[in-house]
């Protein structure tokens, strides 16, 4: 996974509404003792801000590989917690998980795709900006209309225009793709700031 400083980690609680489509807040007012992760959070300053300003009995945390958080934790209102999203595993469900661009800095973005979807109560919501170009095949080439078609198939509602990945609820995604490494030389996404292109096996055609 790779920590990209150039991206707006220091984005604010209405980034969300502009890049996921998601009114952070609101959603957690409309459920009393929700609780939202939000992975590749930055500097926390979102986070922050939504602590200070949803009422109620609400639980907010935050992960991020490097420590550069702007602000302090609060337990157990906001916790921050400094680890790869790769690799972290939460206590207990969340009714929000959210990742602002994070995904286009990891290696097997698929893989935590499927962990975050794990994560969610029953009627949960996920949402991340992913770029599905990002996901090649063993020897470099584009996955391509059939890998949108396998995401859709597990339950996973992948809007092309926007880059938006979605699902609603906890299930098991089983993709038929299998993680064989990651090449975090490509250049600049359509966000303007060098990703990493995620390499796997994939299915006969």
């Amino acid at each position: 996974m790779v920590a990209n400083n150039r991206m707006n980690r220091e984005r604010r609680l209405r980034a969300y509404r502009r890049e996921l489509g998601v009114d952070v807040a609101a959603f957690l007012a409309s459920r009393p003792g929700a609780r939202w992760l939000d992975l590749c959070c930055g500097t926390g300053n979102a986070l922050s801000e939504a602590a200070d300003t949803v009422t109620g009995d609400v639980e907010i945390v935050g992960v991020d590989l490097v420590d550069f958080f702007a602000v302090p934790p609060r337990p157990p209102r906001l916790q921050l917690i400094t680890a790869s999203v790769t690799a972290w595993e939460p206590d207990a469900a969340f009714d929000l998980i959210t990742c602002v661009h994070g995904l286009h800095y990891v290696g097997d973005k698929l893989g935590v795709i499927s962990r975050a979807v794990r994560w969610l109560t029953e009627d949960g919501l996920f949402v991340a900006n992913f770029d599905a170009r990002s996901v090649r095949r063993a020897d470099g080439a584009p996955a391509g209309p059939r890998f949108v078609r396998a995401l859709r198939e597990a339950g996973l509602d992948y809007d092309t225009r926007n880059r938006r990945l979605r699902s609603h609820g906890r299930r098991e995604v089983r993709l038929p793709y299998r993680f064989v490494g990651a090449d975090d030389q490509v250049g600049p996404n359509y966000t303007g700031q060098p990703a990493v292109n995620s390499h796997y096996t994939a299915p006969n055609r």
